[in-house]
């Protein structure tokens, strides 16, 4: 039996499984479509980044005092050369090299028997003068009542008043000779002039000394106190005083002396504090250099002559000054500038003025306000941001000095670490 061809469906007539999955697929984009606006409104956002963090310190106003360091010499207060002033051979030395030696104090000594000898003849020598001062004394008076009966010549009493006065200059001599002859035989010991520290010996006994000239026989420094002397350029001295005068700056401690610091060679600061003494009135003409020194206290010896160290001297204080660290201070030719944080947490570029450095921070007296924002670290993390993008400022802390807020969120993590356990 035959079917006829026009009752049997065409297999075109039916849609296929793809056609109807794609209007599938269509309807639904659209019915999300629909869902995901709103009259009037734009799609939502994704979540926003957090602003960048930087380190800021606040500015401070107050009272700066200016501290200058110099290369400084250590020098002692005072030297004495000791000297052979007699000449003689040297016997003995009396003394420890590198001891402490009191003014007075016998040091060396030369043989002495020569200036015995000569402090007795000149004292032989006053008791002769002496015995004829008393017998020309004693014709003077007795030719006195003689001369006024006439019983002698006027010329024989005037001979007499003549030759006693000459024997009255020859006890003064021969007093003179004695003294001398003491004088010498004094210098056979050889003492110290002053107190302090004496060095080697520069003679040893047996050693011919004083013949001719003063022969060097040891040195005698006082180390307690010591001077320093320092050097400072003539136009910073100038600056600085007319800085004081035109009221920008104040003077720092007493007007007599102002306070000194000494560092010492390994980077450690001396526990005694100096005193300026005075300020040379010259300017070295080859350096242009003016001179300074001041006085310090050396009670245990640690400061020796010839020792050279650096001088910090505060000789004047910036009032309403703030520092910086020096990190947050870009310089250049142009000027002076740094980045100041808003309070709207956007960053903006200030010029400043700088004064001077102190322990790794700038002096700063103007371009600044009292609770500013300075920013001192992340500026790299600036770079990658575009311009006027805000940032949350945060206390800045020094490399190396403990951080409290880092050790804040590892105590709430051990915190939490512990709350979720069983």
């Amino acid at each position: 039996m035959l079917r006829d061809a026009s009752a049997t469906p065409s297999f075109s007539a039916f849609p296929t499984r793809r056609a109807v999955s794609l209007v599938a697929l269509t309807a639904t984009t659209l019915f999300l479509a629909s869902c995901g606006k709103t009259d009037g409104q734009a799609p939502a956002e994704g979540p926003q980044m957090p602003p960048v963090e930087v380190g800021v310190v606040t500015a401070t106003p107050g009272d700066v005092g200016l501290i200058t360091e110099l290369p400084g010499r250590v020098e002692a207060s005072r030297v004495a050369q000791v000297r052979a002033r007699a000449a003689g051979i040297l016997q003995q030395r009396l003394f420890k090299e590198g001891s402490d030696v009191k003014a007075g104090q016998s040091l060396f000594r030369i043989d002495p028997a020569p200036y015995a000898t000569a402090s007795e003849s000149a004292r032989a020598g006053l008791a002769k003068a002496q015995a004829n001062l008393a017998q020309a004394s004693a014709q003077v008076e007795r030719y006195r009542p003689l001369v006024s009966a006439n019983a002698i010549s006027k010329q024989d009493f005037v001979n007499a008043d003549a030759a006693e006065k000459q024997a009255q200059a020859d006890v003064a001599t021969a007093r003179a000779a004695v003294r001398t002859a003491d004088i010498n035989l004094g210098y056979a010991s050889v003492t110290s002039p002053i107190s302090g520290r004496i060095g080697r010996a520069l003679v040893t006994e047996g050693a011919l000394v004083g013949q001719g000239e003063a022969t060097p026989l040891a040195v005698v420094q006082q180390i307690d106190p010591v001077y320093v002397n320092f050097t400072q350029s003539a136009g910073d001295v100038f600056q600085l005083r007319r800085a004081m005068e035109s009221g920008q700056f104040k003077r720092a401690g007493s007007a007599e002396a102002a306070s000194v610091k000494l560092v010492m060679g390994d980077g450690s600061e001396y526990a005694q504090t100096g005193k300026l003494l005075f300020t040379d009135l010259s300017v070295d003409a080859t350096t242009g250099q003016v001179t300074l020194r001041a006085e310090v206290p050396n009670p245990k010896g640690e400061l020796l002559p010839g020792l050279y160290l650096r001088v910090r001297i505060e000789q004047a204080q910036a009032s309403n000054a703030i520092t910086l660290p020096q990190q947050a201070v870009t310089r250049t030719q142009q000027g002076d500038t740094v980045s100041v944080v808003g309070e709207d947490g956007k960053v903006s570029q200030r010029t400043i003025k700088v004064s001077a450095a102190q322990n790794n921070r700038w002096v700063v007296l103007e371009g600044l306000k009292a609770g500013e924002k300075i920013m001192v670290d992340g500026f790299q993390k600036l770079q990658m941001l575009p311009p006027g993008t805000p940032v949350k400022p945060v206390p800045w802390q020094a490399p190396g000095a403990p951080s409290t807020q880092a050790a804040t969120p590892a105590a709430s993590a051990a915190s939490a670490a512990s709350a979720s356990k069983p």
